[in-house]
């Protein structure tokens, strides 16, 4: 295959394989009275190396599955994920890391969940999970709705959801990966 015509395969990251360690993200911190902090750059790698966590995606904070259900289902079942020997439980999205940060505050997200900013979409790119959103008023490159179980940086289970659908990436379906 030509170089020109391999770049227009999309290559989406697969079980076995490592995700991208170089990326730099927004770690989301709550407000303070009101005004949402700077968000710290963290490397993709600082997060996932050395550790087990679950990392999962939605298409936009604020968005109703992903308000209703998908946050909120991995805040209330957060504990018995850790339990089952998860060291960091993150969500991630391609709104900028302001947006993340009101998010987890309107969801009381508290220390539960950590919330990521991928606002450049880069890590979503990288693995092959960007998807066209301006159907939905969403914009180019967001992310599609996945869950994902990382051990060092390697994919464990990769759960990436149909269209318009919430049935592989809920904190019960990853519950019973682990």
């Amino acid at each position: 295959m030509s170089g020109a015509l391999k770049n227009l395969v999309k290559s989406v990251i697969k079980v076995g394989e490592k995700v991208p360690m170089d990326v730099t993200l927004g770690k989301a911190l709550p407000p303070v009275d009101g005004v949402c902090a700077i968000a710290p750059k963290v490397l993709s790698g600082e997060l996932f190396k050395d550790r087990k966590v679950v990392l999962f995606a939605v298409p936009g904070a604020f968005t109703p599955t992903c308000s209703a259900k998908h946050l909120p289902g991995f805040i209330e079942k957060s504990e018995e994920i850790k339990k089952k020997g998860i060291s960091e439980i993150f969500c991630i999205a391609t709104n900028d890391p302001f947006v993340m940060s009101a998010w987890g505050k309107d969801v009381n997200a508290g220390t539960a969940v950590t919330l990521l900013s991928d606002g450049n979409s880069e890590f979503t790119k990288k693995i092959g999970l960007e998807m066209d959103g301006k159907g939905f008023l969403l914009g180019e490159d967001r992310s599609q709705r996945y869950a994902m179980i990382l051990d060092s940086g390697v994919v464990k289970h990769l759960a990436v959801e149909e269209g318009g659908k919430f049935e592989v990436s809920s904190a019960e379906a990853i519950l019973k990966q682990l």
